[in-house]
């Protein structure tokens, strides 16, 4: 088998695209597929401070990789979430891919700085631990950017990841995600720009990518991710591809490209400061505040079991790709 581009060997199959490639011209393949998601989204300019979401991951790590030899001014951010061993080796592999390429790395411990971690939140939550999770990581990510002066949060969702839970909102038919889902979320009032560069690549790619490059990485998953439902959507896509390789990409890539914009709210919702936090919320609380009040067995103004339900509910995924 040899390489679509040099002719040399071949050592990477892309099945989707027809293709193979030799090491160093699956590194371009790479490259160019998030320089071309960044363009066709006016994801960064070339003076943005980026923010990466770090996990200890494949996808993030891959993800920080390509935009520092891109040029970008990235730097990573590693949240703690108390999970043990997985999360002590996933903190101290970010440590060391930063030591190694020279760039920052914020850290930050969800225990010693809002009280809780993802454990007791799966205890006393009242909603499933991988909700909290990305509830949790959404709210102290955007949070650590503003207080950082960072322009825009990058985080490494992956093909896989998107049509997944394209997939999960779709066969539910909860439009309001669907709305929501794209590569590329505009900044407002005390949240800043989120976007997902790596959403033209499987996550084959990025191990690939990321084998290639010799980055260390965490390779088991999030213990307490066993039974998420996002994880059957993907081996459903999986089985898919398999025996129609292009499948994953024909679904997500189409829908950002045929009927995204159908799903788009005319008018946004309006949001104002949590009485709490000050972060941006549509009620008096935000999401993150309700939900640390009830782990933490704190009283506010209290919302309905329904509202702290809606809240927890938004688009979940397994902990790991919500940094990864």
């Amino acid at each position: 088998m040899k390489c679509r581009r040099c002719g040399d060997r071949a050592v990477v199959e892309v099945r989707r695209h027809h293709a193979a490639f030799c090491e160093d011209c699956f590194v371009r393949h790479v490259r160019e597929q998030v320089r071309r998601a960044i363009e066709s989204f006016d994801m960064l300019g070339d003076e943005d401070r980026v923010l990466v979401a770090v996990s200890g991951g494949k996808d993030s790590l891959a993800l920080w990789d390509v935009l520092l030899d891109l040029g970008y001014r990235a730097s990573g951010m590693y949240l703690g979430l108390g999970i043990g061993e997985y999360s002590e080796r996933s903190g101290e592999v970010a440590r060391r891919f930063a030591e190694a390429r020279g760039a920052e790395l914020i850290h930050v411990d969800l225990r010693q700085t809002y009280g809780y971690d993802i454990p007791t939140a799966g205890r006393k939550g009242g909603r499933s631990t991988c909700a909290v999770c990305g509830l949790s990581k959404r709210y102290v990510f955007n949070r650590v950017a503003l207080e950082h002066g960072f322009d825009v949060v990058a985080t490494g969702h992956n093909l896989d990841d998107e049509a997944a839970a394209l997939l999960g909102n779709t066969l539910r038919w909860q439009t309001e995600y669907i709305a929501r889902q794209s590569p590329a979320l505009p900044a407002r009032e005390g949240m800043v720009k989120k976007i997902k560069p790596l959403h033209r690549l499987s996550e084959l790619e990025t191990a690939a990518y990321a084998l290639i490059r010799d980055i260390d990485y965490v390779v088991e998953e999030c213990p307490l991710v066993a039974g998420n439902t996002q994880l059957r959507y993907k081996e459903a896509l999986n089985q898919l591809e398999s025996a129609s390789p292009g499948t994953k990409g024909q679904f997500f890539l189409g829908f950002l490209g045929e009927v995204a914009d159908r799903f788009r709210p005319e008018d946004p919702v309006e949001l104002s400061p949590c009485e709490r936090c000050g972060q941006p919320t549509p009620g008096t609380y935000c999401a993150f505040c309700r939900a640390r009040a009830r782990i933490l067995g704190e009283r506010l103004a209290a919302p309905s079991d329904a509202e702290v339900s809606a809240a927890l509910s938004e688009e979940v995924l397994p902990a790991e790709i919500y940094t990864s």
